[in-house]
């Protein structure tokens, strides 16, 4: 394994640009979901060291040698998540997806997972401190999943019927909970979905997480053809634990997507790639998906409540479009 130091150089430029022909505000109804206090970094000029990993393990595709970010970027959405200690999400850019996944007809989500959602401020709210929140916790007494007694409580926000991104550059800053059997997540599934199912409709996992190892994220895409055990999965050791903040994204177009952290990329693949499995399901908008799931094929169940309440942090989510050459 090869360990490449770099000092990333932060001076980003932020202009919000309200597009409405990038950004599109959808009427589109509740689907289905899948089968299977710290400051915002706006200063320009900081200076950032950080040392990441050019390979992964296990039984995933090979990462490419990360490349130099061509692009310019405007930025055309985001949640800065700002507002008092409790307070609910944004309702105008967030949807709450609420219990055990039995409600969509889809049962533990289709992974086995035990956590069911909630909207209480208790497992998922602003903390006063410019964060969301996302708090998977032991389940009260009286709350019945589709396994018997709800074992746990969780917290599942996205973006669909609120914002489409368009192919461009999707970026959240994150804190993780360690834990076996905690499944936190950042992710999208595309622009039709459930009028088109999984995995036909699309879906990019920008991080993924197995709580039993705190320093590995990966990312996938799962489309028709390569889903569930999808050859298109990298798994990425990192320097930091993931308990830090780091900044997960992803950029796509028609022609390839390249997952980062940190701003290095660290798995990248090309429509020409996808197109030996099947269709390419790169060329089009996706809402955006936040989660902390609990148990299930993932991760399995967990061995031991001592690791609740186990708290997912969000600093930021934003989206942006390329600057026109």
């Amino acid at each position: 394994m090869c360990v490449v130091a770099r000092i990333v150089r932060y001076a980003r430029r932020f202009t919000i640009a309200l597009d409405h022909l990038y950004l599109h505000i959808v009427p589109i109804p509740m689907p289905r979901s899948r089968r299977s206090s710290t400051a915002k970094a706006w200063a320009s000029g900081l200076a950032l060291a950080t040392t990441v990993a050019c390979s992964g393990n296990g039984p995933s595709s090979p990462a490419p040698t990360p490349t130099p970010n061509p692009a310019k970027w405007t930025l055309v959405w985001s949640d800065e998540f700002d507002g008092p200690a409790g307070a609910r999400i944004d309702e105008t850019k967030w949807n709450y997806e609420l219990t055990d996944g039995c409600a969509q007809g889809n049962c533990g989500y289709g992974n086995n997972e035990k956590e069911y959602y909630t909207d209480s401020p208790n497992t998922i709210s602003l903390n006063g401190q410019g964060q969301l929140m996302i708090v998977g916790r032991t389940a009260p007494p009286g709350l019945a999943c589709y396994y018997g007694p709800c074992m746990y409580t969780s917290g599942k926000v996205t973006t669909r019927g609120k914002v489409l991104a368009q192919p461009g550059r999707v970026e959240a800053r994150i804190r993780l909970p360690a834990g076996q059997g905690l499944w936190p997540a950042f992710w999208m599934l595309g622009q039709d979905f459930p009028a088109i199912s999984w995995p036909a409709c699309g879906e990019l996992d920008i991080m993924e997480n197995k709580g039993s190892e705190p320093s590995i994220s990966s990312s996938a895409i799962h489309g028709p053809g390569y889903s569930g055990n999808t050859p298109f999965a990298h798994r990425q050791p990192v320097n930091v634990p993931l308990a830090d903040y780091h900044v997960f994204a992803v950029e796509w177009d028609a022609r390839a997507v390249r997952f980062f952290i940190d701003d290095v990329a660290h798995f990248s693949v090309t429509r020409d790639a996808i197109q030996q499995y099947g269709k390419s399901i790169l060329d089009q908008p996706f809402f955006i998906i936040l989660n902390l799931a609990i148990g299930g094929h993932f991760d399995g169940d967990p061995k031991s409540d001592a690791i609740f309440p186990a708290t997912m942090l969000v600093d930021y989510v934003r989206v942006y479009k390329p600057e026109p050459n």
